[in-house]
């Protein structure tokens, strides 16, 4: 560690261990004690939150019923609100190790912002001062974006998801018939994977303090972005509706310029103004 501490530069390999090991257990009896809570009241998590983009009442989908009623010519003649799912287990052990896991993966979610915090304590006396407010404010901005994104996930992309393929057919001879398994694989992936999406800016703002990475990088891909994200858009709402394309393009497109605008300009671009 670069030094800012003294009395932590002496310590010893063993006792950065020592401390290490502290952290790594706080961290554990926390997400422990987090999940025993969630598992607790996890059927009333599960039926209100976690199942919530099967129902017609979601308020994504009273939202979109308010989009077509401003915007009645781009939208089709079934109300978003008629939609609903009915899931089906099929293995006999699968709820139980469904509950169990939903109780983890939420409670690292929920812990997420205290774990980096004892994870600061660790490195905190190791740093300089500048390190230490540059550090700081990654960590809360990383922490922000990252709920941004799973919020993002879960109340836009993945009931647009959910909504389009439960509703997708290869031939009316074969009905649709959803697994829990499958539902939860596809809920914990879009909503984690958009948390990470999130964290672009971030990155790119690291990146560009190691000089790796410029704003001229995204001017100059720009147009290759707009299309990359709208074919991204196009694929999360493959229903032909522009109103509900554009709903999932233009957050996502903001990312990308959020991002530039953390970036420095080039010492190049600089000499010559």
């Amino acid at each position: 560690m670069s030094g800012g501490n003294t009395s932590q530069q002496e310590m010893s390999f063993w006792e950065h261990l020592d401390a290490l090991r502290g952290v790594m257990f706080r961290a554990i009896a926390l997400l422990f004690a987090a999940g025993v809570i969630l598992f607790i009241f996890m059927p009333d998590i599960f039926d209100s939150v976690i199942l919530g983009p099967c129902r017609g009442d979601f308020i994504t989908y009273r939202l979109f019923d308010k989009l077509a009623a401003l915007f009645p010519q781009l939208h089709g003649d079934t109300p978003a609100t008629d939609f609903s799912i009915s899931l089906i287990n099929i293995q006999l052990a699968s709820q139980f190790f469904i509950h169990m896991s939903a109780s983890c993966w939420l409670a690292l979610v929920i812990c997420f912002p205290v774990l980096i915090y004892f994870l600061w304590g660790f490195v905190k006396p190791g740093l300089y001062e500048n390190e230490r407010r540059g550090a700081r404010r990654a960590f809360l901005f990383g922490n922000t974006m990252f709920f941004l994104g799973v919020g993002v996930g879960y109340f836009l992309v993945f009931p647009l998801t959910v909504r389009f393929l439960a509703d997708y057919q290869l031939s009316e001879l074969i009905p649709n018939q959803i697994s829990i398994d499958s539902y939860m694989d596809t809920f914990i992936t879009i909503v984690l994977m958009m948390g990470l999406l999130f964290e672009l800016p971030l990155l790119a703002w690291l990146l560009g303090r190691m000089g790796l990475l410029t704003r001229q990088f995204f001017s100059r891909y720009r147009r290759h972005a707009i299309v990359a994200l709208l074919i991204l858009a196009a694929i999360i709402t493959p229903t032909g509706d522009p109103v509900t394309l554009f709903v999932v393009f233009i957050p996502v497109y903001m990312l990308w310029e959020f991002s530039a605008c953390l970036l420095p300009v080039s010492n190049a671009t600089q000499s010559d103004e």
